[in-house]
């Protein structure tokens, strides 16, 4: 574990997205041993839903590029993951580790810290990257990160596609992006689209394929179900490295509310089919059929999948997880009991939560669970 301390200039309170407040940061970690000071770091609020919650996300801009805790990428900003709904304060970092085992190219790095401000103990957090086209991050600085987004409507560099798909664009950011790049992205997606849903989609030349990278929605598919998100396709990145080169898919997001933490779609192990095709599921109408066409009705990319899956399950370690489910259990302990005293939230069911079980150990329980027989029930899905 670490600890994040920050004091706000006059001991403000962070009350605003937009509005960043001049904080001193201090990141003591190693057990004391190590510590990361700065001064003039930016802090604001950040997340959708996640923002009206009592134990507030918050994002950090470093007056200079900072690797903190280890982290690969050295950057200005990082995000701060409230886990509220989470009771087992681990699920963001197994759907992490469930990308890296899967082998998609780049997976946030995140880290479990107890966050204070202004001498106030605010609960266990997540210390992550924020989602950006950056060096050791996103890697299509010279390109394009997009967003399919229920929330794009909300943001003012934007569009939707021809079938009516939501999507943000994420990079080049708004205030650098120019009419003849927004045009081109969008163009690109619209072609996209209209390749997967043409008589000769599976073509693997004048298909789909020539643009989007298969192996990629593949892999992100199966964290998505694996992990059981019900989320999936409500928000999902997609970047492109250059002018020529194809959507690549990724990288995941936001899963508080996956390993069986769902009301909507629990339980998940009882589903007939998969997550994103079911009534719980919030994927639009254009997005779940176009996963459909992909995933169900394109022979050679079901048995890519296929593949994909059982690699993952043996060589990549999948099997495994729940022995780091163990680690996590450990590591947490002393966070765990500090948060939940901090937030008196484990006999009490909210956000999306369909049980309050009234122990962290059996909030972990559920998950370790969880992880056992969704290997047997994914299989029996991929399989069909």
């Amino acid at each position: 574990m670490a600890d994040e301390v920050k004091n706000t200039q006059n001991a403000q309170e962070i009350t605003s997205k937009e509005t960043e407040l001049s904080s001193n940061v201090y990141i003591i970690s190693e057990d004391g041993t190590n510590l990361l000071a700065t001064s003039e770091t930016g802090v604001r609020g950040r997340g959708n839903a996640s923002w009206d919650f009592p134990k507030k996300p918050y994002r950090l801009k470093f007056a200079s590029k900072q690797s903190p805790l280890g982290a690969p990428a050295s950057a200005k900003k990082w995000t701060l993951i409230s886990n509220y709904g989470d009771k087992s304060l681990m699920r963001n970092i197994l759907a992490f580790e469930v990308s890296r085992r899967v082998g998609l190219s780049y997976t946030p790095f995140c880290h479990p810290v107890d966050v204070i401000i202004n001498g106030e103990y605010r609960g266990s957090y997540h210390l992550c990257d924020q989602v950006e086209a950056a060096s050791g991050r996103v890697e299509a600085k010279d390109g394009y990160l997009i967003e399919i987004d229920a929330y794009a409507y909300k943001e003012t560099s934007m569009f939707n596609s021809n079938r009516g798909i939501p999507v943000t664009i994420k990079h080049p950011d708004e205030d650098d992006i120019t009419s003849t790049q927004h045009y081109f992205i969008k163009d690109y997606f619209n072609q996209m689209e209209a390749a997967v849903f043409a008589s000769d989609y599976t073509d693997e030349t004048s298909g789909y394929r020539k643009y989007l990278d298969l192996d990629s929605f593949l892999k992100n598919f199966i964290v998505g179900e694996f992990a059981g998100n019900t989320d999936t396709y409500w928000s999902v990145y997609m970047y492109k490295d250059d002018a020529d080169g194809k959507l690549y898919t990724g990288p995941v997001w936001d899963y508080d509310l996956a390993f069986e933490n769902d009301r909507r779609t629990y339980p998940i192990n009882n589903l007939s089919d998969y997550i994103y095709a079911q009534k719980g599921s919030v994927a639009s109408e254009p997005v779940r059929s176009m996963v459909t066409r992909i995933v169900k009705n394109d022979s050679a990319a079901k048995q890519r999948l296929y593949e994909i899956w059982t690699t993952a399950r043996t060589e990549g370690g999948l099997d495994n997880l729940n022995e780091m489910v163990d680690e996590l259990e450990e590591m947490l302990d002393e966070s765990q009991e500090l948060n939940f005293k901090r937030w008196d939230i484990l006999d009490q069911m909210v956000h999306e939560n369909y049980q309050a079980l009234g122990s962290y150990s059996k909030e972990v329980s559920t998950v370790r669970t969880y992880i056992t027989k969704r290997l047997q029930s994914l299989d029996n899905l991929i399989q069909k």
